[in-house]
């Protein structure tokens, strides 16, 4: 797949239409996705699908959050598979956005208008639109900060369980890095988040049918999930985070966050920043700044 798309790109600078320089870039960033693509069992160009490269932006913006690559970085990771799947199909291709579809951040790392799901009202609205097992994971990530991944991966029945007797909850399968983190003194709301998808789980070993794989769900049901939300004005799964973020800033703080408005002392915004990146599986608390506002 990387030597075709290579080739598909080279021949544009050939008869003209970019520079043999930006093809050579544009070819060098589509070998990240060749690799991707292996990886999901694909082999030729001729198998791949937009649906296959969202779930690749997809991946991008979770290594964006985790400040592992910039968002630019990622953004440009994309275009290039765009141009080359344009050179390929001879302009057939219909592009994947890197922003609206995948979900990677603008280029600023600094949120500047609230998270739609921080509004109570928004969410439940577009919550009540998606499928009942959507309905459990978009939950958990509303209201435990999880990434869409490590609500899919979650044995609820056992989160459940150990929330009802010890208030806390483990979140380890499908966390960057593999690092597992606790969440302590779980609100009732929390607790009923997981009793609410261990019902919707059953006999499931995790929120994924038994049946299906991780791949197989993220481009099914979890991909539908996201885009009913975006329709609901959602902008998907990770907006949930912000909206989990923004709440606990208001119950650690008194106030809402900075890009709703609020104000607090530095010390107590940073403290608050120090425990909602810590809940959210973030290493370092510049990262909130693209959940809750720039510090002031």
């Amino acid at each position: 797949m990387e030597k075709a798309g290579h080739f598909a790109i080279k021949n544009e600078a050939r008869d003209g239409h970019c520079s043999f320089a930006s093809a050579g870039s544009v070819g060098e960033r589509f070998g990240e996705f060749a690799n991707f693509a292996q990886q999901e069992g694909l082999r030729r160009l001729e198998e791949v699908s937009r649906e296959t490269v969202i779930a690749y932006g997809q991946e991008l913006a979770d290594r964006v959050e985790n400040r592992e690559i910039s968002a630019a970085y990622a953004q440009n990771l994309v275009s290039a598979v765009n141009t080359v799947m344009q050179a390929a199909t001879r302009g057939q291709w219909e592009s994947v956005s890197p922003t609206n579809e995948a979900g990677i951040a603008e280029r600023s790392n600094v949120r500047e208008t609230p998270a739609a799901s921080a509004d109570r009202a928004t969410y439940e609205q577009a919550r009540e639109t998606i499928s009942q097992r959507g309905q459990a994971i978009a939950d958990l990530a509303r209201e435990l900060g999880m990434r869409s991944k490590e609500a899919s991966l979650m044995n609820a029945r056992r989160a459940a369980q150990q929330a009802r007797e010890i208030c806390s909850v483990t979140i380890s399968d499908g966390t960057k890095g593999g690092r597992p983190r606790e969440l302590e003194n779980l609100s009732e709301h929390q607790i009923a988040a997981l009793e609410r998808a261990s019902t919707v789980q059953g006999g499931d070993p995790s929120m994924i049918p038994a049946h299906q794989s991780w791949e197989q769900f993220r481009n099914g049901e979890l991909r539908g999930t996201r885009e009913t939300l975006q329709q609901g004005g959602i902008a998907g799964l990770h907006d949930l985070r912000a909206g989990y973020a923004a709440d606990r800033y208001e119950q650690l703080t008194g106030h809402r966050p900075p890009v709703e408005g609020g104000q607090v002392a530095r010390e107590i915004d940073l403290a608050a920043r120090e425990q909602i990146a810590a809940e959210l599986g973030h290493g370092r608390i510049d990262v909130t700044n693209s959940y809750l506002g720039g510090r002031g």
